[in-house]
């Protein structure tokens, strides 16, 4: 395993977020807070409690899942995507470092900024509201596996698009739009009963469902379900990525 060549990478992405701050961490912020303010305060005004929980508190976990599914796939997408334009790739291809260690260093670093973000909206929902996390190792557990997977999939679709406006496409009209209606913001027993079954197709119903379950011990589904679905689209993306450095799709030409 060459350690040099992953610490390269890693740290040379991690530099990219350094000089955009104000985009990888302040924008999210001030998107959150909004969100507080409008869904904690006007709706959550009329909207007390969900599954015994108070409104404000009831979407924290929600709001950290939508940070980090879209920052995951955005950060990863783009890292692997500006060699692919600027022709670099190929002088990655060619050093002597294997598939996997481009994949650790670039994954690796697109999970970290996730997770220190998924980390300061935790912080900055603490200015908000009162809640309260019942099992912190699972919460950790989630917020990790999620912020890999999710970066194994914005990778996927860096080598997959051939253009800028692709890269938008993916986040803004499949994954956030099953986000909102995943149950971030509510409970889908709330749904009709025909809803609550067509919810149910919604993979990311089962994360935020787990996730919410690590803060406050109450879900949509059974947690395990949760992480047996979290680990099968983590299991799911590897095996794509695989598919790609063992063909070399989109890579070699």
């Amino acid at each position: 395993m060459n350690l040099y060549a992953i610490r390269a990478i890693y740290r040379f992405e991690l530099a990219r977020t350094w000089r955009t701050l104000l985009q990888s961490l302040a924008t999210p912020v001030i998107s959150t807070s909004l969100y507080f303010v409008v869904f904690g305060s006007a709706i959550g005004s009329s909207m007390t409690q969900v599954q015994g929980i108070s409104y404000g508190a009831f979407i924290v976990p929600g709001l950290i899942m939508l940070a980090l599914f879209t920052e995951s796939i955005s950060n990863a997408s783009f890292g692997i995507y500006m060699p692919k334009y600027s022709g670099t790739i190929y002088e990655l291809l060619s050093a002597p470092i294997s598939y996997l260690e481009i994949l650790i260093g670039y994954v690796g670093a697109a999970a970290t900024k996730s997770i220190i973000l998924g980390l300061v909206i935790l912080a900055t929902a603490r200015l908000f509201v009162d809640f309260e996390i019942l099992h912190p190792w699972l919460m950790a557990l989630f917020l990790v596996l999620t912020a890999v997977s999710f970066s194994l999939f914005g990778f996927i679709i860096g080598i997959w698009v051939n253009g800028w406006e692709k890269l938008q496409v993916v986040p803004a009209l499949i994954v956030t739009p099953l986000t909102f209606l995943g149950g971030s913001f509510y409970s889908i027993g709330m749904l009709p009963p025909l809803w609550q079954k067509i919810t149910l197709f919604n993979p990311v119903v089962y994360l935020i469902s787990g996730f919410r379950w690590s803060f406050y011990g109450v879900a949509d589904v059974n947690v395990w379900v949760s992480i047996g679905m979290t680990l099968g689209f983590l299991l799911a993306c590897i095996a794509v990525v695989s598919w790609i450095f063992k063909t070399g799709y989109r890579l070699r030409h």
